[in-house]
């Protein structure tokens, strides 16, 4: 079993973390707010004071953090990560959901302290991540990728492999744009029946039994029926903005238009303008049902 750094203690890394510990590996842990491992610490982790302390002798460390900032400070930062004595030849595993651009020169800078480098984005929410039932978005080098498997293991039910370091990422952001203009269909025809008088609970029961059904439309439908957006928060508005951003920006640099992705975005960032943004992704509807025709 192997000495493992968990940095990143949200409400998808205390599951992640907590299943390496119950593999059997040895966790040491941090986050910005100790009490977020507290769970953790009565299950057999350790606790660091810093990224760097946490990676001190490390055969791995895994990151799952909110964004770019975020994951920059862990690895780059004073007492990040790369200021510490991580293992030689050490696995530097970023599970985050993080711009193209950033994972590249991260990658660069984490091979140039001597360490193996895997984007290892997730798909799943957190009780996926709880029981280990997450898909793992892979990119990295094939060996690594090997070496990596007992601790991606315990995590998931399924790893793909797209490829080189990057390839994870894109993978990812492409889907979470994708999610992005569902969700925000999905918020459009919403309001629409409402305002057409119908049934929500059963246009919503209709959907998720029709064609237009997907994972992303049938859980957000329900919960614009329900409006429960400020509670059990399960993928913020925050968080949805950010990934589509990303997404927008990676097909800026691939040279494609996103001309769908622009308009979820920019409805994105309506809902944040009107202080949704801690509330579930699914308060887009209110975004919807303010929206008004264009004047011709």
């Amino acid at each position: 079993m192997s000495r493992v750094a968990f940095i990143g203690l949200g409400r998808m890394g205390r599951g992640m973390a907590a299943r390496l510990v119950a593999a059997g590996h040895t966790v040491v842990v941090h986050n910005r707010s100790r009490e977020k491992a507290t769970d953790l610490l009565a299950v057999g982790a350790r606790w660091a004071g810093s990224p760097a302390e946490a990676a001190a002798g490390a055969e791995a460390v895994l990151v799952m953090v909110s964004d770019d900032a975020a994951s920059r400070a862990v690895w780059l930062g004073a007492d990040g990560v790369l200021a510490g004595d991580p293992a030689a030849d050490a696995l530097a595993i970023e599970c985050s959901t993080l711009s193209h651009d950033w994972v590249l020169e991260l990658s660069a800078a984490v091979a140039a302290k001597g360490l193996r480098y895997l984007d290892c984005p997730v798909t799943g929410l957190p009780d996926a991540a709880a029981a280990g039932q997450l898909t793992l978005l892979v990119g990295g080098e094939p060996a690594d990728v090997e070496a990596a498997e007992p601790l991606l293991r315990p995590l998931s039910v399924d790893r793909v492999h797209f490829g080189p370091v990057g390839a994870g990422t894109a993978y990812k952001l492409v889907i979470n744009l994708m999610g992005a203009v569902q969700i925000a269909a999905a918020a459009e025809g919403m309001a629409m029946a409402e305002r057409a008088g119908l049934d929500l609970d059963l246009v919503a029961a209709t959907i998720a039994a029709g064609q237009a059904a997907s994972p992303q439309v049938v859980r957000n439908t329900r919960r614009m029926v329900a409006g429960d957006h400020g509670t059990d928060v399960v993928f913020s508005g925050h968080l949805r903005r950010k990934d589509a951003a990303y997404g927008v920006r990676l097909a800026e640099t691939l040279g494609v238009g996103a001309p769908f992705g622009r308009a979820a975005l920019a409805g994105l960032d309506a809902l944040v303008a009107a202080g949704l943004g801690d509330q579930n992704e699914s308060s887009i509807i209110e975004v919807a049902r303010r929206a008004q025709r264009p004047s011709v």
